[in-house]
């Protein structure tokens, strides 16, 4: 029969995980590093730098939901400029974002280090002064940082990852952080609202000017949903969902914003501060960081306080105003943001730079592979040995400031594709358009471009860096990159269809070539029985540090898999599909291809064995099996011996009449093809204790069983101490055992129970376990948050 292939993207993400993505990178180490740096540049009008800068980014934030809702590819903004701009401005798409991410990652190491010296300080002294005595503060801030930087670097090299649900549950914990923080604020605030109004007065001590510089300073902090566009390959229904997790993400980073720099500034009473700064000496490095009079008016505001404290200032406000367990979380906070933030900026940065390599824009050895680890490790040591730079050389303010001017005017690039293409591909397909066309892209690059500009009144040298940088990829792309490549787009191979069209659907998940020939057979006499379709499918586990695009360098291991499946269903005159998956979490990915391809009948190989009835050795069976999401078979694979003596052992219960339906379809595969007899043996082992009646019901129950499911049986009672033991004898004077799962409450779940486990553990013969979909307890588990399956 023909045959269709197909290799898809695992689409696992929706819309509440896209949006956590994109809150989670935004509510990072922006807020908690730059909020002091912002009252001491702008005073209290530095919250009208953040109204300002949410209204600059909600324009950019348009154009890239337009764009990634049309173009759902990894690399977010470099992808968008690579298809407008083919050429240098493509080239230095890339090349301006990859810096601005090594710089972002140098800015989180530097906060990292800056929480880290804080708790020491207040939680450990002696460890504080022995490191400051030795190295002094700016030392001691700068060996975290390397420490720190290596530890996230070698994480990345070594493919680990934080999963989905995980990066989901730090997002909401930094949310009820900054919560509490903004809560103990606000009744602050209404404690004494006179506080309040004196904080603020006067707003803009340093002019409109000092707001501007400000903008460009905290802009940083307002990347982070455009994170969302560089993993729009793994987001389902993108076109839809990709613009509404956008605008949530934003919505939701703005406000906690606002209500951080309004209570930092409103709630804090500056005159507790006088003691402080009379013991801060000024070797500290800080500064501003002398002994203070806290009598003096020109000194002791609140925004000046903030400023000199810098990426530890809303530490000292949540010293003002919270009880002392309050600042710990907050410090816990700074540090588990800034983690959380370096991890997704290193592997977000070293993408870029590997997706560079593979395209042959940079020197294709950024586009090696580990091949142990599946990592682009030295993507990643690149990376980290640019931000690692950056951050022990530079002060954090310009490492901040050369962050934004990157962004900027890798934002500006990004408005500029939008009016490229709408103008280019008017029939490109969009779930989202942007308003106001083409003005609000054109105020949004006027905007990007003015911010960027501005910062050479604030932080010169941070224009030197970036300009330096710059400059150098100009200088590449001419002598190197230009002559070995076209930026034209390549097609991608992968597609997204119905595979399967008839009524009953065997699919067979494979990653072990032993096994792949033997399950494509099984699974194709089952399906040649119900006039079905045989589906092998391969997944790809592609690490978080490449994108789903770039698994397609493992794709030729897939496809000898899925070749293996197809000759075991060779002559059965059924379609056997190939479906092979770039996805990141294997169970979870066969799981909705169950759901996609509407199978009836998965067969799986057993890989592992625990004498717990509850789990397997194998964390991918433990997902599967214990909610399974269609009919599930695992088999136990030893020498193959014709069928000739099947035994199906039993109790008559749920599970039983799938594996009398697996049994039949044997022996008559058997007869039909070797025109011999196959006999099949329902056994129930029961109690020595029980007399002859219940044993004569027994019987009944199964010879009944048997009837129901059309199948010719004898019926076997045996009567044993040891249930386990006088199965394994049964089943070793047959040739094929099959036994099924126990039934199961509603909410409770087991795998397949301690006997099938140990049986297709010990047993020489071919052990067969299956277990039945039950819909609506799967339905209830998912409701009561029961099980594995996500």
């Amino acid at each position: 029969m023909p045959q269709k292939e197909q290799v898809t993207l695992a689409r696992t993400l929706g819309y509440f995980d896209a949006t956590m993505i994109g809150v989670g990178a935004m509510i990072g180490a922006g807020i908690f590093v730059l909020t002091g740096l912002a009252a001491g540049e702008a005073g209290p009008g530095a919250l009208l730098a953040f109204v300002l800068n949410a209204f600059v980014t909600l324009i950019t934030a348009f154009t890239y939901a337009e764009l990634a809702s049309a173009i759902p590819e990894a690399g977010g903004g470099y992808a968008f400029a690579k298809h407008a701009f083919p050429g240098l401005l493509g080239f230095l798409s890339g090349w301006m974002l990859w810096f601005a991410y090594s710089v972002a990652c140098a800015l989180y190491a530097v906060g990292f280090g800056g929480y880290f010296m804080e708790l020491l300080h207040s939680y450990a002294p002696p460890l504080s002064e022995i490191l400051v005595g030795l190295l002094g503060h700016r030392g001691s801030v700068a060996l975290t940082t390397l420490m720190v930087s290596a530890f996230f670097v070698s994480l990345n090299v070594a493919g680990a990852n934080v999963t989905g649900k995980a990066e989901n549950i730090i997002t909401m914990a930094k949310i009820v952080v900054l919560g509490l923080f903004a809560a103990f604020g606000v009744f602050a605030i209404l404690r004494e609202p006179t506080l309040f109004v004196d904080n603020f007065t006067p707003f803009l001590p340093k002019g409109f000017g000092g707001v501007i510089v400000t903008m460009g300073l905290t802009f940083i902090a307002f990347e982070g949903y455009d994170l969302i566009a560089t993993v729009s390959e793994e987001i389902k229904d993108p076109t839809r969902n990709i613009p509404k997790a956008t605008f949530t993400s934003l919505s939701i980073a703005v406000l906690i914003y606002l209500l951080i720099v309004l209570v930092s500034l409103g709630a804090v009473d500056p005159s507790t501060f006088g003691d402080i700064f009379g013991k801060l000496p000024a070797e500290l490095g800080i500064p501003g960081a002398q002994v203070l009079d806290p009598s003096d008016p020109k000194i002791n505001t609140t925004w000046e306080i903030l400023g000199i404290y810098k990426e530890t200032g809303i530490v000292r406000a949540a010293e003002n105003f919270m009880p002392a367990v309050g600042v710990l979380i907050i410090v816990f906070g700074g540090l588990l943001s800034t983690m959380s933030a370096l991890n997704a900026t290193v592997m977000a940065s070293s993408r870029v730079a590997f997706s560079m390599g593979r395209e042959r824009m940079l020197p294709e050895a950024l586009a090696t592979i580990h091949p142990r680890q599946r990592t682009p490790h030295i993507a990643v040591l690149v990376t980290g040995l640019i931000f690692v730079a950056m951050a022990v050389i530079l002060p954090i303010e310009v490492v901040g400031s050369a962050a934004s001017v990157l962004f900027l005017l890798s934002f500006a690039l990004v408005n500029g594709s939008l009016i490229i293409l709408r103008e280019r591909e008017p029939a490109l397909a969009r779930g989202f358009k942007a308003p106001l066309f083409p003005w609000l892209p054109a105020l949004g690059i006027t905007i990007n471009l003015a911010l960027a500009f501005y910062q050479i009144v604030f932080q010169p040298l941070a224009w030197v860096v970036s300009l330096v940088w710059i400059a150098a990829g100009g200088a590449i792309y001419f002598a190197y990159t230009k002559a070995r490549v076209s930026l034209e787009v390549p097609a991608p191979i992968i597609s997204e269809r119905q595979l399967t069209s008839r009524e009953f659907t065997v699919m067979v998940p494979v990653s072990n070539p032993k096994q792949a020939r033997l399950l494509g057979f099984l699974g194709g006499i089952i399906a040649a029985d119900q006039n079905g379709e045989l589906l092998a499918l391969h997944v790809v586990q592609v690490p978080t540090q490449l994108s789903l695009f770039e698994g397609q360098e493992y794709l030729p291991t897939s496809h000898q898999l899925i070749k293996e499946v197809a000759k075991g269903a060779e002559g059965m005159g059924i379609p056997v599909h190939s479906l092979m998956r770039l996805g990141r979490d294997v169970g979870q990915v066969i799981q909705m291809t169950v759901e996609e391809q509407d199978v009836n009948l998965m067969m799986m190989g057993w890989p592992g064995y625990s004498y717990k009835s509850d789990a397997a050795s194998n964390p991918l069976i433990d997902m599967i099996g214990l909610n399974p999401p269609c009919d599930l078979a695992f088999v136990r694979f030893r020498k193959r011996k014709a069928p000739r003596k099947i035994l199906v052992a039993t109790r008559g219960d749920f599970h039983a009449p799938l594996a009398l339906k697996l049994a039949r379809i044997q022996a008559h595969d058997y007869e039909h093809y070797h025109d011999l007899s196959s006999t099949i043996t329902l056994l129930q082992v029961v109690s020595p204790e029980m007399g002859d009646f219940g044993r004569y019901r027994a019987a009944s129950r199964l010879r009944r069983l048997a009837a129901e499911n059309d199948v010719q049986a004898w019926v076997q009672i045996l009567a044993a101490e040891d249930e386990y033991q006088a199965i394994l004898e049964e089943a070793e004077v047959h040739d094929l055992v099959i036994v099924h799962a126990p039934p199961e409450g509603l909410l409770e779940q087991r795998l397949f129970g301690t006997i099938p486990q140990r049986l297709a553990h010990e047993c020489s013969k071919t052990v067969i376990m299956v277990k039945r979909h039950n819909p609506l307890q799967s339905r209830l588990r998912r409701f009561f948050g029961i099980g594995r399956d996500k």
